[in-house]
Order: C-alpha cells, then sequence, then structure tokens
C-alpha cells in the first residue's frame, strides 16, 4: 500500500512540475511581444476557449501580454501585448474570428457589431504590440496604437501611408488606428 501511495505523490509531482515548467514557457513566450523594461510588470493571461482567460502572471502595470499561436487566422508563432482596458474588445475579437470561420466572416462580424453599436471600442491611445510569423525566429514586430473614431480631420495623421509615415486605418471607426510603418534593414 505504502508503495502506491508513493507511486501516485511521485506522478503527481511530477505531472505538478511539468506544468509548471509549461506554465514559465508560456509566459516567456508571451512577454516576447512586450519592450523588455516592460518585462517584469507585465500581466500575462492564457485564453480559454469560451473567450475568458486566467491569469499566469500578476503584474503592476497596465499591459498585458498573452500567447496567439494556435489562434484562428493566426501564424504558428503570435503573441501579443496590450492594456488590461482591452481584455473585453480582445474577448470580442477572438469570439468573432472563431466564429467567423475565415477573414471575410470575421470582418461581417465586425461590421455587423460596429453597425449596431455592439462593437467594443479599444482604450483610446493604447498600444497593441504583436510579434508573429511562421516561427519564432522569423518573427516580425507589429506595433498600432488605438485611436477609435479618429480621422484625419481630427487627428493631423493621414489615412493612407503614402507618405511613408504613420498613418491612420480604418479611420472614423471603433476599428481606426494608428500604423507605424515596418522599416525593413538593408
Amino acid at each position: 500500500m505504502k508503495r502506491i501511495i508513493l507511486a501516485v505523490f511521485g506522478v503527481l509531482t511530477v505531472s505538478v512540475g511539468a506544468e509548471a515548467q509549461n506554465t514559465a514557457m508560456t509566459i516567456e513566450r508571451a512577454l516576447l511581444a512586450a519592450p523588455a523594461r516592460a518585462r517584469a510588470s507585465a500581466t500575462v493571461i492564457d485564453w480559454n476557449a469560451d473567450h475568458t482567460y486566467r491569469t499566469l502572471q500578476e503584474g503592476t502595470s497596465q499591459m498585458v501580454c498573452y500567447d496567439r499561436s494556435g489562434d484562428p487566422l493566426r501564424p504558428a508563432f503570435a503573441v501579443a501585448c496590450t492594456v488590461l482596458g482591452n481584455l473585453d474588445r480582445v474577448a470580442q475579437n477572438r469570439r468573432f474570428a472563431a466564429e467567423g470561420g475565415d477573414a471575410e466572416g470575421r470582418s461581417r462580424l465586425v461590421a455587423a457589431a460596429e453597425a449596431n453599436g455592439s462593437r467594443i471600442a479599444p482604450v483610446f491611445g493604447s498600444p497593441w504590440l504583436g510579434v508573429s510569423g511562421d516561427s519564432q525566429g522569423n518573427a516580425r514586430t507589429h506595433t498600432t496604437i488605438a485611436m477609435p473614431g479618429a480621422t484625419e480631420a481630427n487627428s493631423g495623421f493621414p489615412e493612407n501611408g503614402r507618405g511613408g509615415g504613420a498613418f491612420l486605418m480604418a479611420a472614423g471607426t471603433t476599428e481606426a488606428h494608428l500604423m507605424t510603418p515596418y522599416i525593413a534593414s538593408p
């Protein structure tokens, strides 16, 4: 009997250790989207299938990071950070991606929510930081700043990127955001 109890205890200890190691790896991966100086103070979450989340690491700042790898419409490697105030919008985005089935279906759901007023707006001025690609080794960084309702007239930013600098995308909607240009190095 003692051997059975010891064996069960040993299996539980190994599985708890493996789960802790997996959680640590998930936290480390999610934080790759955060600026280096913000990583220690960021919250890290893990999304559940029902578009709720569990907190893996409690932070002391407003930044929250999560792994999006394996999500519908995402590349194999995808991590992101934003602010805590945007989590309801992220949950809505995740629901739209799952229910839409493809990019066009997701866009239809977003447009319908925008039209009927149920689209959750992001926190104005909040960053959306993403790192994604086919693998971590070839992932690119993408940064936008949420500016719901912004237009060229009320923000001063152009509504296209032809000038080569930052510009507004989806002007006049809750989707409006400041695009930062990607500058490739030689």
